[in-house]
């Protein structure tokens, strides 16, 4: 019982960061661009509440949690699903498109949301006696010095941090909560908005404002794809349990605040969030509240940065991403990681941000696309998960939920010429780079001279007779025993170079997120034997451990550098990439003083 409860306030703390403080600028934002009347902010409470409990618990706390790979989830988890149900080819290769597509906007999101979550919080300052005054410019100052301290911190690792987020979050929760509910005493006509019927009515009765509406609508469910992500570190159960604690108090807010915009008259142009809590709290106790709202921005921000990291690093052992330093900030917990290319790009992005949309209000206008995006290949997944599992209720409900999700998507493709092209943008960037990667490496392979494996055996079983060899264990990294790559015809017939014992390394990665798995697949020829390193792709191998598990004790390691040539511009930045990045045996981490490079020309 003790263990659950832990699990339920780490949960709090790490996942529900984002979503936790969308509360701070959505219904503000909605204000602002709709200018709903006071009879109609019921149905506008509604949409809210509506938009949570479709869109987070049914298609994500419900439907994609359901779904995982040894309890792991996430966008890359739902595209292995889906390809493990399909020996279609043309499906596969569609599958893929969208889980890079999925990734880039997610990568994507992680520049606008912590922008907006930090921005937002620091503007709360001006409702302090004494700074009601204080220019935008000393506002985007601090928000600048919080984003610089909370990137400078990453790679120290937030493992010891993190424990303190879920008694922050429960405060932060309880608070809002309390707030929203004193409010909702003083107007209780607004629990009305729990029935579907007012958000359907506002809808049907203002049409072109409802659609307008739901471009701001989905910010108040931006992080619910956390809920999923985070599944394998956390657990389904305490994820679950903890986001009813989380929607009950998120409601609270949500219809407190639209309580006090119906109770006052005067709330036009103000942050209703804030205005809203300085009401209530007064100059005596709005400052700690102030204070715990710049503590849930910044932790709200951590649990993106993580995960960002954590979905850069899936790209790369799925071998759709260029490989980068990685480094781990945890002996405990192997995917608590920090990717230092990432950090300092992120950081520049949002910062970034804040000088290119100046206030979180316009910055609102970029929010949402990247967020919708994603949850619409999400939906997507589910219909061809569903149906290939012939689950055919869960289905019908996936389906509806896709259209829903298409629904919020078109009504958020009206931002793009008010700002969210720049959600555009930060996602272009990584699936520029994942797509000429991708279509680099399969053109890089193509034109290497590999040769066949039968006349490889025959060649080298003549000279492994006749030649001298030198003493010791070698290992040849190789992609596939059916196409030898050039590097090792080079090395022992073109060099000479042989040892007593030659091993061919492969390795492979597995479906599943964990697990590791070595073992020595047999003989080839004399001297020669082959071992494959089957490993998870959210796994951080130990090469030298993973081979004394066999009993190899290798004095040398061989590996390929390809050296591109090439005269067109496009493979010139695949060429770059690829110098500019680690290598496969730097990313892996093999012993360097054992490492033994052959240079290679590949001609494009």
């Amino acid at each position: 019982m003790l263990k659950e409860i832990r699990d339920i306030i780490r949960a709090i703390g790490a996942v529900f960061g984002d979503i936790g403080t969308s509360p701070i600028y959505t219904l503000t934002v909605l204000m602002l661009l709709t200018k709903p009347e006071k009879d109609q902010m019921v149905g506008i409470a509604s949409l809210i509440i509506w938009t949570l409990i479709i869109l987070v618990s049914v298609q994500y706390a419900w439907l994609a949690m359901n779904l995982s790979i040894k309890g792991e989830g996430g966008i890359v988890v739902l595209g292995e699903i889906a390809k493990a149900l399909t020996k279609n080819q043309k499906f596969r290769k569609l599958y893929r498109i969208f889980i890079v597509l999925g990734l880039s906007f997610l990568m994507g999101d992680g520049v606008i949301t912590p922008a907006i979550t930090i921005l937002s919080s620091s503007e709360g300052i001006r409702l302090i006696p004494g700074f009601e005054n204080m220019p935008q410019s000393e506002v985007i100052l601090i928000a600048i010095i919080i984003t610089i301290a909370l990137f400078s911190i990453q790679s120290k690792g937030t493992g010891k941090i993190g424990s303190f987020f879920g008694p922050i979050m429960i405060l932060w929760f309880t608070s809002i909560g309390i707030i929203g509910l004193y409010y909702i005493l003083q107007a209780p006509q607004v629990i009305k908005a729990l029935s579907p019927h007012y958000a359907i009515e506002f809808l049907i009765s203002n049409p072109l404002k409802g659609f307008i509406a739901l471009s701001e609508v989905i910010l108040a469910a931006t992080g619910g794809e956390a809920l999923y992500a985070d599944m394998g570190h956390l657990g389904r159960v305490s994820i679950r349990r903890a986001w009813v604690f989380v929607f009950f108090m998120l409601t609270l807010n949500y219809l407190g605040q639209v309580a006090f915009v119906i109770l006052n008259t005067t709330v036009e142009g103000q942050s209703i969030f804030f205005a809203s809590a300085k009401a209530l709290l007064g100059d005596r106790f709005y400052i700690p509240f102030l204070l715990l709202v710049i503590v849930a921005g910044i932790i709200a921000s951590q649990a993106l940065i993580s995960g960002v990291f954590s979905i850069v690093f899936q790209a790369i052992n799925t071998r759709i991403a260029p490989l980068l330093n990685v480094k781990h900030t945890s002996t405990e917990i192997s995917t608590q990681i920090y990717i230092p290319a990432v950090n300092w790009a992120l950081m520049l992005g949002v910062i970034f941000m804040y000088f290119n949309f100046k206030t979180s209000d316009n910055m609102a206008a970029a929010y949402g696309f990247a967020v919708i995006t994603t949850m619409s290949i999400t939906g997507f997944f589910l219909i061809i998960i569903y149906l290939f599992k012939r689950s055919y209720i869960h289905f019908f409900i996936s389906l509806f939920l896709f259209l829903v999700d298409i629904v919020f998507w078109l009504s958020s493709s009206t931002k793009i010429p008010h700002g969210a092209y720049w959600s555009i943008f930060f996602a272009f960037v990584p699936l520029s780079v994942m797509t000429l990667y991708i279509k680099g490496q399969g053109k890089l392979y193509k034109n290497m001279e590999f040769k066949p494996f039968k006349d490889f055996v025959t060649e080298y079983e003549e000279i492994y007779k006749r030649s001298p060899k030198i003493e010791g264990t070698a290992i040849f990294l190789i992609r596939d025993l059916k196409a030898i790559p050039p590097y090792v015809i080079q090395t022992m017939f073109d060099h000479g170079i042989l040892y007593k014992d030659n091993v061919f390394l492969s390795l492979i990665k597995r479906d599943e997120p964990f697990g590791t798995e070595t073992f020595v697949k047999g003989s080839i020829a004399e001297g020669l034997r082959l071992v494959e390193i089957r490993y998870g792709y959210m796994e951080v191998l130990d090469i030298d451990k993973e081979l004394s598990k066999v009993g190899i004790r290798e004095r040398v390691i061989f590996y390929g550098v390809e050296h591109i040539y090439t005269d067109k511009l496009l493979w010139k930045i695949f060429s770059w990439i690829k110098r500019s990045t680690p290598s496969f045996v730097e990313f892996y981490r093999f012993p360097h003083k054992k490492l033994h490079g052959v240079a290679v020309r590949v001609e494009f």
